[in-house]
């Protein structure tokens, strides 16, 4: 793997779901891999639930409040509400498993913590670490220490492994879990011959882990022995938590690395050590490339994508910066893409537009808008301001990721522009409004928190498929992306 640094000033070009088949079943069908899903109608699945867990059909984060969540009544979305009423209890399902993939969305509470234990002995730790630069075995994604007590203090934890990297998004955001696990193997006399394997782990679409041997149980182990089988364990004493669309994939044959599919090129990654920028492609799914990208890299792990032909932000990540293997592998095609957890902003359109009434269509090209793009300037810390023209107006957009590494805060200058000119600040399938300027975004995707509209009242309007979040542009607008 080649990996490369640079300054900027060096480079400036370019409801709920869960399935279980009895052992019967697999007995009677093997050499197949059992897969189903069943609505979360009921607790059944699990073996005497606690009265900390219950079945919900909505869970809202509160960002400001330490193991918080809002529920409303129903089914479909799993949650453990512990305090102290209810004391939280562990979860342990009926199926015993052996080789499976695990398949989940999970909603973490502000400064919650929990964990999924595989056969009830190998645990995968599930926590807020939302914003954090540098991360340990005991973070979100991390494979839990084990734990020898008879050791001195400071020395008792050991062979914990932290994610790759932090691809944790915010309190009150479904993260979507990945797992293939392979169980231990044992010879005829029962001897282990195998160890235990995370073949992989798949966070918020980006691999935290690859055949990671497990030598032993890790702490809070449900037994300390080792078994070709055991039960899927939730931790429920520690915080708020809530799960929907898990899928449980029973296997005959031992879980395949698909990051091994394929031919193997060595990877070329550019890093953000400073404030890093590289022009270049870049391919969006489904969509043709947007081919004047630039991204900007930050040291604080969230960086972004601007298109210079809409003056408009198509996405933003969090965790490596660049893969930069397409467009320099061989002869290249000239395009990159994001290392880290991508939150995609839709079909890129521009952020200003002028709109005869507020329920106008918004404009997808520049007829009539003689818009200009006229680059970017840097400020002392080699971070750009993006400059065009629209509409006569003069725009100046500034993007500056958050010290605390939780999103990014933007301000727009407009100089010149009419009454009549829009800002289009969100798209998505639904958007809720939280109240004080905090919205909700296309299905608890990510945040969005209005700062400075100038007196202008945001609209948020119904469009085919969804609504949008429009405000009247008044000489400065400022709001933040929270993920």
């Amino acid at each position: 793997m080649l990996k490369l640094n640079f300054t900027p000033l060096k480079l400036l070009a370019i409801s709920g779901l869960l399935w279980i088949s009895s052992i019967e079943s697999i007995q009677a069908q093997t050499g197949f891999n059992q897969s189903q899903d069943v609505s979360l109608e009921n607790l059944s699945f699990f073996r005497n639930p606690g009265r900390s867990w219950q079945l919900v059909t909505d869970v809202k984060a509160d960002l400001k409040k330490v193991n918080a969540l809002k529920l409303e009544k129903g089914t479909g979305i799993l949650v453990n509400l512990p305090d102290k009423k209810h004391k939280g209890a562990d979860l342990i399902t009926n199926l015993e498993h052996g080789d499976l993939e695990l398949e989940l969305d999970y909603l973490m509470a502000k400064g919650s913590n929990s964990g999924i234990y595989f056969q009830g002995r190998y645990e995968l730790q599930l926590e807020d670490s939302w914003g954090n630069q540098t991360v340990s075995a005991s973070n979100n994604g991390g494979m839990y220490e084990r734990w020898d007590d008879s050791q001195p203090n400071g020395q008792k934890g050991y062979e914990g492994y932290a994610p790759r990297q932090n691809v944790s998004r915010a309190p009150g955001l479904w993260q979507h879990l990945k797992v293939s696990f392979q169980a231990p193997r044992f010879d005829a006399s029962g001897k282990k011959v195998e160890n235990a394997k995370m073949v992989q782990v798949d966070l918020n679409g980006v691999m935290i882990h690859e055949d990671l041997e497990l030598l032993g149980p890790t702490r809070g182990t449900i037994a300390i022995d080792e078994k070709a089988t055991g039960p899927l364990r939730f931790q429920g004493d520690h915080g708020a938590v809530a799960f929907r669309n898990l899928k449980v994939t029973l296997l005959t044959n031992k879980p395949a690395n698909n990051n091994r599919e394929g031919n193997v090129v060595d990877p070329i990654f550019v890093d953000a050590p400073v404030n890093t920028i590289l022009r270049s492609f870049m391919q969006l799914p489904d969509m043709v490339p947007v081919v004047h990208a630039v991204s900007v890299g930050s040291p604080k792990q969230v960086h972004y994508t601007y298109d210079l032909d809409k003056g408009a932000i198509i996405q933003v990540w969090r965790g490596g910066f660049l893969d930069a293997t397409p467009m320099w592998h061989n002869r290249g095609n000239g395009t990159s893409r994001p290392q880290g957890t991508v939150q995609r902003f839709g079909k890129p359109v521009f952020t200003i537009a002028k709109l005869s009434s507020p329920q106008t269509t918004w404009a997808t090209d520049t007829t009539g808008s003689s818009y200009r793009p006229k680059g970017y300037v840097l400020d002392k810390n080699d971070l750009p301001t993006f400059q065009y023209y629209i509409f006569g107006a003069k725009i100046a957009d500034a993007i500056r990721v958050l010290e605390n590494g939780q999103g990014f805060h933007r301000e727009l200058t407009i100089q010149q522009g009419s009454g009549d000119m829009y800002a289009r600040l969100a798209a998505g399938s639904a958007i809720e409004e939280q109240g004080k300027g905090m919205y909700l975004i296309d299905g608890k995707a990510y945040y969005l928190q209005l700062e400075n509209t100038n007196g202008a009242k945001p609209i948020i309007r119904a469009v085919e498929g969804g609504k949008e979040l429009i405000v009247p542009v008044r000489d400065k607008l400022s709001y933040s992306v929270l993920f």
